[in-house]
This record gives structure tokens, sequence and C-alpha cells, in this order.
């Protein structure tokens, strides 16, 4: 395939690598491995950047996922940094459904917490040194990109329904536009209060008071006791193999398990002789999502409450489901709760220090802006993770006080002769492991770089047999999947939701990374 779908060139060094939605906090990442930080440094310093400067995409009171590859323990360690429903939230709170906005949407935060964990294992900078840069921008200002920008104005009738985020985002009752700058001097106050603290200063002492007594103010039922007990879970992660390489991904709560049932599925078809971005690559490639999020309503959920079936991940099952796909048509399934091409509602990013330590890190608020609610003094924008609950008492995702809802948020790692050769991931919600499908078979049946990877045409698949793809795309694919029977519709370039960042690790320690120019973020190496 032609390199002509490239906007730039990949970036490659030895000593390190970043990649990130936004050059501010790629740079504040680069910072920390050019001072002789870890991967985890540098991870952590970058993600507290994001919350302060994409505050519609993560924040503080938002989740996150971590995959770490620990290169002198040698050791990959899967990170849960999801929060469970408060204690007193029970169904019978709710007539109809979950709202998606409000004091009753969210979950406790997590993210923080995963900070806290991975802090004590893998960082070598204090709390102070990593929210440094965060802190800057959040007390000085920092500027509104035209993303930020954008997602202020489509987001303004939200905000516009709490008065404590009103103050922040929409100064005067409108939103800050482009090339303005957004001040946060609450939020200032909260992340120095870790910087002093640690970490655990979120969930106790101060800040925790006033997050909960807020909620509580307002009719929500989160409680100060919700937060102090909260502890990131430290999980093993799952796995399958692919064409000679393992690939490991989140375990449940995570639907990370779709991309390797998807990964299984695509084994058994020959898809380097289709070639890429043919229509029949394409085809098998979106049925074999089908097949694997199918299984998603039915099986995934907090294991605590109902363990994940080890036998989907088994080539067994694969073989079985994968007499399904027909090479010739479209398969009709059950409608997934797909998300609309161009969602801006998590942050991925990908490190790589000059010890060959790994992070595959992503952290989110689910919908854009969460709950819509900041946190009266504290400058922080609590998560809607529990609309992603089901109020259905049959259903596996049934909402119970304690319990965690299933996450769209997955990050992977390709490993190779018990070594990392490629870190990546994406946000977007459904369209996470649709994105990180792509980007793997790209690099691995395809053969292209990582900067090739993450900016190809890519395709969205939505209910039923609705397909989006990028009207970048040969125009021979658009015509081979509706002659398969897919209800195909252009998107514009680059239209895509998912904003993947990927790290290839050569033999000789080459770090190669590549970033999606959907989003506003870069990546760089040194």
């Amino acid at each position: 395939m032609s390199t002509d779908f490239t906007t730039r060139a990949p970036v490659s060094g030895r000593r390190g690598a970043i990649a990130t939605s936004s050059y501010l906090a790629t740079e504040a990442g680069m910072h920390m491995l050019r001072q002789g930080g870890t991967a985890m440094d540098a991870i952590i310093s970058a993600a507290a950047v994001i919350n302060v400067v994409e505050p519609m995409c993560s924040h503080l009171g938002g989740d996150a996922f971590l995959l770490y590859w620990d290169a002198n323990a040698q050791t990959l360690t899967a990170i849960n940094g999801s929060g469970p429903a408060p204690m007193g939230l029970t169904p019978e709170h709710f007539t109809g459904s979950i709202p998606v906005s409000g004091f009753l949407s969210s979950t406790v935060p997590g993210q923080v917490g995963l900070w806290e964990e991975a802090h004590a294992r893998f960082c070598t900078r204090s709390p102070a040194d990593l929210l440094a840069q965060a802190l800057y921008y959040a007390a000085e200002g920092c500027p509104v990109s035209r993303d930020l920008a954008n997602n202020l104005a489509s987001g303004c009738q939200k905000l516009a329904e709490f008065p404590s985020s009103a103050a922040v985002f929409l100064p005067g009752g409108q939103p800050l536009s482009w090339g303005a700058v957004l001040r946060q001097p609450d939020l200032a106050g909260t992340l120095q209060m870790m910087a002093d603290g640690g970490f655990r200063a979120f969930y106790e002492g101060e800040t925790a008071h006033r997050i909960a007594d807020f909620w509580q103010a307002h009719g929500g039922v989160l409680r100060y006791e919700d937060l102090a007990s909260y502890r990131a879970r430290v999980l093993e992660p799952i796995k399958t193999g692919y064409r000679g390489y393992t690939v490991y991904e989140q375990p449940p709560v995570s639907q990370g398990h779709i991309l390797l049932q998807s990964l299984d599925l695509v084994e058994l078809f020959d898809l380097a002789a289709m070639g890429p971005l043919s229509a029949e690559a394409l085809h098998v490639c979106l049925e074999a999502n089908k097949l694997a999020h199918a299984d998603k309503d039915r099986y995934t959920t907090d294991p605590a409450w109902s363990p994940f079936p080890e036998g989907l991940l088994s080539k067994q099952y694969a073989a079985e489901r994968a007499k399904l796909i027909c090479l010739d048509a479209a398969l009709e399934f059950p409608p997934p709760h797909g998300e609309p091409p161009g969602s801006r509602d998590t942050t991925y990013m990908c490190c790589v220090d000059g010890h060959g330590n790994a992070a595959s890190y992503i952290q989110s608020i689910f919908h854009g802006w969460g709950c819509g609610v900041v946190a009266e003094g504290t400058g922080v924008i609590l998560n809607n993770r529990g609309c992603g609950f089901s109020l259905d008492p049959a259903h596996v995702n049934y909402l119970q006080p304690g319990k965690k809802t299933v996450h769209t948020l997955n990050t992977y790692m390709v490993f190779r002769d018990g070594r990392p050769v490629i870190v990546g991931g994406t946000p977007g919600g459904d369209i996470q492991v649709q994105t990180n499908l792509q980007v793997l078979t790209n690099l691995l049946d395809f053969g292209r770089d990582p900067q090739q990877a993450v900016e190809d045409p890519r395709w969205w698949r939505g209910e039923g047999r609705s397909v989006g793809l990028e009207d970048r795309a040969p125009e021979a694919a658009f015509g081979g999947l509706l002659q398969r029977g897919h209800e195909v519709t252009p998107i514009p370039a680059y239209g895509q939701g998912g904003r993947a960042q990927v790290i290839a690790i050569g033999d000789e320690g080459v770090l190669t990374a590549g970033s999606d120019p959907r989003c506003d973020g870069c990546a760089l190496a040194h």
C-alpha cells in the first residue's frame, strides 16, 4: 500500500518515547523521560496535564486502566482503576433508566487510585514532581485548543445545568473560545494537596469531604466513606496468541477480551493475501468484531460478582465461531450500543523509557464532560460511568451497590519472545476495540509502521450491518462491502472516532512512535 495516507513521519529514538492526544501532555511526559524518570513517571505527569487541558475527556473524577511492563522484574501487571457504584446507589433510585448526567450518574472515581498504586510500584519521582506541569496549567492557565473549544460549544447545555461547572467553563454564560485562556484555581488547589500529601489525599481529607458533601447536598449518594475506602485492583492481564505474537489486554470489567476474541477469529483468515484496505480484509475484521462483541452483554461484568469464562479466549471456541463468517455476506447481529464517529470521551497514551519499561494507559470520565458536574471548591469533574449499568435484574451488568460496571476502556501490549514489541491503544467508547483491531492488523499483517498504522483510513461498525468508512479508503473497498450486504456510509477523512497512539520496540532498542492526527497530540522520542 502507498504511504500517501500519512501526513507526518513516525518518530524514533533509543532513550524513550511517548505518544498522547495533547502536545502539552506529550512534552510533560518527555520532560520526565529526559530527567531519567520511568515510563510510569512520564505517564502520570502527562495524564495529569491531560486532566487540565482536555477536561471533556478525562479528569481526576474519572477512571483509568494500565498495563505496565517492569523491565527489571520482567513482569507485566494490569491495574484496574475503575470505581464501584457508591454503597448507597441502588436500582430503586431510578425509574426507566439511569441518567447520563447529574449527581446520580457517577461511580466512585478510580483514576487517582491507580496513580497511587502505580506510583508505589513503578515510579521514582515524587507526586510534587509529577504534578508540577499540570499544576502550572491549572493555576496560570492553559490556551483553549480548537478541540476543547469545539467541545465547550457542544457541551454548553450540559455544563450550564450546573452553576459550579458554568462558573469554570462558561464565564459570562458563554463557552470559552479557541485561543482564550482557561484558568482553574480550584483544580490547582486539589492538585497542590496531592503534591503535598500524596495521591491518597484525594480520597481522604479536605478534597474528599468537599466532593462528598457537595454530592450529598444536591441529591447524590456518594459518601466520604465511598472515597476513603477506594483502592485500585492489581490483576493478571488476559492474553491470546496471534501469528507468533502474544497480545495482552485488560481483564474484565474491561471489554478488552473483545479485541483478543476478534484476533482469534481473524487469525483463521489470510489477511495479508487479501491486501490492506481490501473489501475482503475489511469484511473479515468487521464480522469478527461483531461475533466477539456479541459475547459482551452475556458475559462481561465485575468478576467479583461473576467470573469471566476463560473459554471465550480458547482457539477451539474461535474455530467454532468463525464458521459463522461468510466471506460473501454480512451477518445481522443484535445491535450493540454504538457511539457516533468523532466522540471525544476518553484519553489514551503510551510510553517506553530507556530502561525498557513500558506503559499502556487509558483514562476517562465516560461521556463528554462526564456527569457534567464540577465538585464545588475542588475543580474536579466526576464521571457518569453509572449510566453504564443495567436496571434489568436478569442482566449480568445489573446495578448493585459496590459493583463495578463494564468498561469500554482497554489497553494492549504485544510481546514476542518474552518481551514487548508494541504498546498501543485508543479512546472511542465501543470504537476502541474496533480501532485497536485495525491498528494491530495494520502492524502485524500488513507491515505498516506505527504512524501509517494509526493514520490509515479506518472503519467504524455501528448497529446491525451499518458501517462508516472514511472517504479516503479505496473506492473498491466501498463497492466490495456494499456487495456483501454492509450498509456503508462514507465519513469524512480522519472522521472515525479513535485517536490511536502506538510505540513499536525494535530489536536494537529503537523506539518508533506514531500519533493519530485525529487529535491534537503528537509523539516524541529521544
